[in-house]
């Protein structure tokens, strides 16, 4: 394995690049671990690819002013709408894990959404940043400890609560059971005391005994009528799911098929954006997840319904390669190329970009 960069080379100036940078400096237990999906990673790629069949126009003789990538959202106002996707155990590619990602935030003035199986307790995370954090909930099976987890963000200022509804067990990742991944001894989801180790591993003996414990439409209803956070439901793939959490009050979703990582083939995130959009049609935000590597390709979220997009495997590809150096270099290409591309587009602010026609490949058709 390569060395850590404490330097940006001429050469890394795509997230591509990243990928490649950090696929050289981590092991093949973490690669296994980052790298993966579910199944035969149909989904997976997909996510990614799914984004070449969409095109943009040119506008190049618009008034851009004051041109910006601010948006607002929950009373917080944010430098771009790129935000740090919840990431679990960061330390395997990096020493200091999540803190570097929670430096590179505040560096970058954005949000970053800690991952209940974090490897850096909240405390030192929220010690870490100024910038607005997010606290992203697995339900455990003891409400008890789920309400612990959030009290202890609610105290520690965090702004919004983030529960992940798709992945209530691990997915047949085919790509971690060939290489035997395992957590090393140092690294454990460190703020949760009795982990459901189905979340975790993949034993999958007796597997339907589980489902008497897995959460339900009740525990959602039940923690957002105990907490005092904003309430976002992340993993929503379909029309009926957008539209139940509307009706339970739910304050926001997140487009995602947990980057291909659960279900295999699932479509493109960015395949079924604009269906769940037009149904919702702006009564709450949705924020999107799943295989942007482009400034062009947040464009295209947020013209298709998106409030905002996150990120995920680029953070990690980022601190592999950098640390927190890393991460916040890989924001900086993001939110650059964004803005080269609304010059492009002709459009001064991400409201304009919501009203940007889209081209679709002939033989493609979104969901």
């Amino acid at each position: 394995m390569k060395e850590k960069l404490d330097f940006i080379p001429n050469d890394l100036v795509s997230l591509k690049d990243y990928e490649r940078y950090a696929k050289e400096r981590m092991d093949l237990n973490s690669l296994a671990y980052v790298c993966s999906g579910a199944g035969d990673e149909i989904t997976f790629r997909r996510n990614e690819e799914a984004f070449s069949n969409i095109f943009l126009e040119t506008n190049t003789l618009e008034d851009l002013g004051g041109a910006n990538t601010k948006i607002e959202l929950f009373g917080e106002t944010y430098s771009s709408p790129i935000f740090l996707a919840p990431v679990a155990y960061q330390k395997l590619v990096d020493f200091d894990g999540e803190i570097a990602t929670a430096q590179a935030a505040n560096a970058m003035n954005t949000c970053m959404c800690v991952s209940s199986f974090s490897s850096s307790t909240l405390e030192d995370i929220s010690n870490t940043t100024s910038s607005p954090l997010w606290f992203q909930l697995y339900i455990q099976a003891d409400m008890n400890t789920n309400i612990k987890l959030i009290r202890k963000a609610e105290n520690l200022g965090f702004k919004a609560l983030v529960i992940t509804i798709d992945a209530p067990i691990s997915g047949l990742r085919n790509t971690e059971q060939r290489a035997g991944f395992y957590l090393p001894n140092e690294i454990c989801a460190i703020n949760i005391e009795n982990i459901n180790p189905m979340q975790t591993t993949n034993n999958f003996e007796n597997i339907l005994d589980i489902a008497k414990i897995l959460p339900t439409w009740k525990d959602i209803e039940f923690i957002k009528n105990n907490t005092n956070l904003s309430v976002i439901l992340k993993g929503i793939t379909s029309v009926s799911y957008a539209k139940k959490a509307v009706e339970l009050g739910i304050d926001a979703i997140v487009v995602s098929n947990h980057a291909g990582r659960t279900l295999d083939t699932l479509p493109a995130s960015i395949e079924i954006l604009p269906k769940i959009a037009n149904e919702i049609k702006g009564k709450i935000p949705i924020l999107f997840d799943g295989g942007i590597k482009r400034g062009t390709d947040v464009i295209k979220a947020i013209a298709l319904g998106a409030s905002a997009v996150m990120i995920g495997r680029p953070i990690m590809y980022g601190l592999a390669t950098a640390g927190a150096l890393g991460v916040a270099h890989t924001l900086k290409i993001l939110k650059e190329e964004l803005e080269v591309s609304m010059i492009f587009t002709g459009c001064k602010n991400i409201e304009e970009l919501k009203k940007l026609e889209l081209t679709f490949n002939n033989n493609y058709q979104l969901h």
